[in-house]
């Protein structure tokens, strides 16, 4: 059956087996052959039955051809393909293994009117499986890979594209997602070990980041999967874009051993431009676990940011002003607190910190990963606890603004207006013994306009102890009335 077919239908077979699909005829061949030769799945022996139905619609398969297929493939167990999580992950109509294949309707990227396009296409076919890395991602663990990067390619010339995959959950698995339900309370009924769907664009150049396709449906198990809303657009005319981010399908999965999942994908199809699919098993984890994960990496020696300032302060030649001391300041950026847990990226250039337990609580709501201060990427990879400011923040506990020096030292800045308050604390009251808010304010102005000298020898002047019949002393002027009333208990005394 297999030497029977054109290159259309080679193609076809090997791109359905994961295979590389290019080549002349005879190359194509040859690897058809080791396929079945190395053994291939119910899967694959279906779809030689469906293409060899194509090739030859009149013809009836007799039992003989259907002995020599299952010769030819090897005896494979039916079962274990898709219990041991080995199955296809390729698109392909799951219901192939039980309606003939006869009475399906065709496969738009396999079907007759698009088989001879496949031989003509000028641009080189994308392997199913390329070699693509996914960016890891701080809040999940990652267990397993349910299906590894899977090319959705633009086969056809229809606008839409549509691609079918399947997975199956192991046992443990299930158990891994079972148990984990409820973990945190007062939280919805959710798993933290969870299925996770991850798109990207298909580039094998760096680790990917999550990159949705454009005008994306997907549904699992047959049910519409609920994507991340799109965002508002940056320009007028802009097409909305969805944020980047994972799909957790475990909602809409089958948590059973023996029902595989299905997942069928819509999108827009691109000229030049393909994407990857990938599902994973994970273990989320929350912005509190990172924190003890970043404080058990350590803490940074205080000497790094002492270098940092020296290189900082020290004297620029080309330069006409010399910087000699540096401002920086201990509350936090994000919550505008002081900071607990000082932090930045080792890419930062800035001394300033920002509190850790803040930022990733706020990347846990809304992964941005960008740094408070400069707006530059601060991925969880590259944050550290800068020893330094945590010595500061120890030892200095009544200022939030300190000053470094070009030597790396540093000391605290107060404000001025402590110093103030210190200098106008009131040395005497009343006749009632309270200092009014008034008098406080004529005092504060007198002392700030005049002489402090000249202001005892006015207070020394008044003295009430004279008697009042004196010539030589008259009475004191009005406005310096507060003053005697101010000195009225100490003229008492040595009467009495």
């Amino acid at each position: 059956m297999v030497m029977s077919f054109r290159v259309s239908e080679l193609q076809v077979l090997l791109g359905f087996a994961g295979r590389n699909k290019s080549g002349r005829k005879h190359e194509l061949l040859a690897k058809a052959l080791q396929l079945l030769k190395s053994g291939c799945s119910p899967a694959v022996q279906m779809k030689i039955k469906e293409l060899y139905r194509r090739r030859f619609p009149r013809k009836i398969l007799t039992p003989s051809d259907l002995s020599m297929l299952h010769v030819q493939a090897g005896q494979l167990p039916s079962a274990t393909a898709l219990t041991q999580g080995a199955a296809c992950h390729l698109p392909y109509d799951h219901s192939s293994a039980a309606v003939p294949a006869a009475l399906l309707p065709p496969v738009p990227v396999l079907g007759p009117k698009h088989e001879p396009d496949v031989q003509h296409l000028s641009p080189p076919v994308h392997p199913v499986h390329p070699d693509v890395k996914m960016k890891r991602l701080p809040f999940y663990d990652v267990y397993d890979e349910l299906i590894k990067p899977t090319t959705l390619a633009s086969t056809s010339s229809q606008r839409f594209e549509e691609a079918h995959f399947t997975f199956a959950l192991t046992p443990q698995q299930v158990q891994q997602i079972l148990t984990s339900r409820d973990i945190f309370p007062g939280a919805k009924c959710d798993y933290t070990t969870q299925v996770q769907l991850r798109f990207c664009l298909c580039e094998t150049s760096c680790p990917q980041e999550d990159y949705f396709p454009p005008n994306l449906f997907v549904k699992v198990n047959g049910k519409l999967c609920p994507l991340p809303g799109y965002l508002p657009p940056t320009k007028n005319g802009a097409e909305p874009k969805r944020p980047s981010r994972p799909v957790n399908i475990t909602p809409l999965a089958r948590l059973s051993a023996t029902v595989p999942n299905t997942i069928v994908v819509n999108w827009s199809s691109e000229f030049g431009r393909n994407y990857s699919l990938s599902v994973y098993l994970v273990k989320q984890l929350t912005s509190v676990t990172l924190l003890q994960k970043l404080r058990a990496k350590g803490i940074r020696n205080p000497d790094h940011s002492r270098a940092l300032i020296k290189e900082k302060l020290t004297a620029d030649p080309d330069s006409e002003i010399a910087t000699t001391s540096l401002r920086v300041s201990l509350t936090c950026p994000l919550g505008k607190m002081r900071l607990i847990v000082p932090c930045r990226a080792v890419t930062c250039t800035h001394l300033q910190c920002f509190d850790a337990a803040l930022y990733l609580q706020m990347n846990e709501k809304k992964p941005t990963w960008t740094c408070p201060v400069c707006d530059k990427k601060a991925p969880y990879d590259n944050l550290i606890i800068d020893g330094l400011f945590m010595d500061i923040l120890n030892s200095c506990t009544d200022c939030d603004e300190i000053q470094f020096m070009e030597d790396g030292s540093w000391c605290p800045m107060r404000p001025k207006k402590e110093n103030q308050e210190v200098c106008q604390t009131p040395a005497f009251t009343g006749a009632d013994g309270r200092f009014s808010s008034a008098a406080s304010s004529l005092y504060t102005v007198s002392s700030e306009g005049k002489n402090s000298s000249e202001g005892k020898k006015k207070v020394e002047v008044i003295d009430l102890t004279l008697d009042s019949s004196s010539d030589e002393e008259g009475p004191p002027p009005k406005k310096q009335r507060p003053a005697s009333s101010v000195a009225l208990p100490t003229a008492a005394g040595p009467k009495g």
